[in-house]
Protein backbone atom coordinates (compact mmCIF):
# COMPACT_ATOMS: atom_id res chain seq x y z
CA UNK A 1 0.00 0.00 0.00
CA UNK A 2 2.80 2.42 -0.81
CA UNK A 3 4.77 1.73 2.36
CA UNK A 4 8.55 1.60 2.36
CA UNK A 5 11.15 1.53 5.09
CA UNK A 6 12.33 5.06 4.31
CA UNK A 7 9.04 6.95 4.07
CA UNK A 8 6.75 4.73 6.15
CA UNK A 9 3.03 5.31 5.83
CA UNK A 10 3.57 8.69 4.09
CA UNK A 11 4.54 6.67 1.02
CA UNK A 12 0.88 6.47 0.06
CA UNK A 13 1.13 10.10 -1.10
CA UNK A 14 3.92 9.31 -3.59
CA UNK A 15 5.59 12.37 -5.09
CA UNK A 16 2.71 14.69 -4.18
CA UNK A 17 2.56 17.49 -1.60
CA UNK A 18 6.34 17.93 -1.18
CA UNK A 19 8.97 16.33 0.99
CA UNK A 20 8.59 18.68 3.94
CA UNK A 21 4.85 18.08 4.26
CA UNK A 22 5.31 14.31 4.12
CA UNK A 23 8.10 14.41 6.71
CA UNK A 24 5.90 16.44 9.05
CA UNK A 25 3.14 13.90 8.52
CA UNK A 26 5.54 11.14 9.56
CA UNK A 27 6.35 12.91 12.82
CA UNK A 28 2.71 13.63 13.59
CA UNK A 29 1.12 10.42 12.46
CA UNK A 30 3.44 7.92 14.05
CA UNK A 31 1.25 5.14 15.37
CA UNK A 32 2.97 5.20 18.72
CA UNK A 33 1.10 4.44 21.91
CA UNK A 34 1.49 6.78 24.85
CA UNK A 35 1.30 6.29 28.61
CA UNK A 36 -2.22 6.32 30.06
CA UNK A 37 -2.64 8.70 33.03
CA UNK A 38 -5.04 6.27 34.72
CA UNK A 39 -3.47 2.79 34.42
CA UNK A 40 0.09 3.98 33.56
CA UNK A 41 0.46 1.48 30.68
CA UNK A 42 1.49 2.33 27.11
CA UNK A 43 -1.99 1.85 25.69
CA UNK A 44 -3.19 5.39 24.93
CA UNK A 45 -4.03 5.93 21.25
CA UNK A 46 -5.18 9.02 19.36
CA UNK A 47 -8.83 8.78 18.31
CA UNK A 48 -9.25 12.28 16.90
CA UNK A 49 -7.59 15.65 17.26
CA UNK A 50 -7.18 16.13 21.01
CA UNK A 51 -9.10 12.96 21.92
CA UNK A 52 -7.17 10.00 23.36
CA UNK A 53 -8.50 6.54 24.20
CA UNK A 54 -6.93 3.88 26.42
CA UNK A 55 -7.29 0.35 25.05
CA UNK A 56 -6.65 -1.21 28.44
CA UNK A 57 -8.88 0.67 30.89
CA UNK A 58 -11.26 2.24 28.37
CA UNK A 59 -11.09 5.91 29.43
CA UNK A 60 -11.17 8.84 27.04
CA UNK A 61 -8.85 11.75 27.77
CA UNK A 62 -8.72 15.23 26.29
CA UNK A 63 -5.23 16.44 25.50
CA UNK A 64 -3.18 18.18 22.87
CA UNK A 65 -3.70 17.41 19.20
CA UNK A 66 -0.63 15.24 18.61
CA UNK A 67 0.57 14.41 22.13
CA UNK A 68 -1.60 13.59 25.13
CA UNK A 69 0.35 15.95 27.41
Amino acid sequence: MGRTKKVGFAGKYGARYGKRARNMLLKIGAQKKHKCPECLKNSLKREASGVWFCDRCGIKVAGKAYKPA
